[in-house]
């Protein structure tokens, strides 16, 4: 049966951009602005702390892996005493030509950050808001992360060793280690959790969500979905919208037209098309629908798409 997961990370396609390798050593801090990126970050040497405003700092140890939504600002600091607002810029260290940037003062290094940005198809980046918090936080030695540690691992060894094909490679490694933090269990420990991944770990959700997913041209009703998932219509609609954040029907509508924006832009369908493939009766019907979901018909998405 399809996996709603691997569907939605196929329609992001992810890929990621790697900073400057950054050596710091002594006193030194590093100032992250709001720009709304996602950006990840793993210790390969050392320790340090992430700071954020209003937020209880995270102490980073050798091998820990964190992923940091920017839509606040946070600084990565040596100790907890170092002044934020003298901390450096990381625009002005991560964007540099160089392959090492180096942070604060000493002969050698103590602590060696790698790092950079996930970037995804901008027609459905919208679809991660529900998904993430803003930080999510692996630790070394937490349950599951032995896969994510040699994904490292491997990127460390294709990164110091560059040959035919590494960019490539360090790539493709880079969207297996967004799959694996997300789908890992120990940063949503303790933590109030809506999206589709939540959704997928509740048995009754899940088997909705999966059936929604392998035809979505169905037209599911919450009712159908109850009977697939052997309980009453009430219960999973409150159920559903507890866990997932929306209701099944609305999840599905959300989901339709996440598929459509990827159609359109791929120009391989027409309208009428896309609209049976996505269960709509009819192309004025999807027009109306999608209009209403993203504020422009899908002929104007269509011409704004291509330039």
């Amino acid at each position: 049966m399809t996996d709603p997961f691997l569907d939605l990370i196929r329609l992001l396609r992810p890929n990621a951009t790697l900073w400057t390798r950054v050596e710091a050593s002594g006193c030194w801090g590093l100032s992250f602005h709001r720009h709304d990126d996602l950006l990840f970050c793993w210790v390969e040497r050392g320790s340090c702390h992430l700071s954020r405003p209003d937020s209880a700092p995270i102490a980073l140890q050798e091998n820990d892996f964190v992923l940091v939504r920017t839509s606040t600002p946070f600084s990565l600091v040596s100790d907890l005493n170092v002044d934020e607002a003298e901390a450096t810029d990381s625009e002005s260290v991560l964007a540099g030509s160089g392959s090492i940037a180096a942070l604060g003062s000493g002969s050698s290094p103590k602590t060696v950050l790698r790092g950079g940005k996930f970037i995804f198809d901008t027609v459905n980046e919208q679809l991660l808001t529900g998904l993430l918090p803003q930080v999510m936080y692996v630790a070394s030695k937490a349950d599951g992360s032995e896969h994510l540690r040699m994904l490292l691992k491997m990127n460390e060894i294709e990164t110091s060793a560059p040959s035919p094909g590494s960019e490539f490679v360090i790539a493709r490694l880079m969207e297996l280690v967004l799959v694996e933090v997300l789908r890992n269990k120990t940063w949503e420990q303790g933590k109030a959790k809506t999206g589709l991944l939540a959704g997928l770990n509740d048995l009754v959700t899940a088997k909705a969500l999966r059936a929604m997913h392998s035809n979505v041209a169905q037209p599911w009703t919450t009712e159908k979905l109850a009977r697939l998932c052997g309980t009453s219509r009430s219960s999973l609609g409150a159920r559903f919208a507890k866990i997932v954040g929306l209701g099944p029907i609305e999840y599905l509508q959300q989901w339709r037209i996440a598929l459509a924006k990827d159609e359109l832009r791929s120009g391989l369908r027409n309208i009428g098309e896309i609209a049976q493939a996505i269960g709509f009766r009819s192309g004025s019907a999807f027009s109306t629908a999608f209009t209403r979901a993203t504020g422009c018909s899908p002929r104007q998405f269509v011409d704004r798409s291509r330039t």
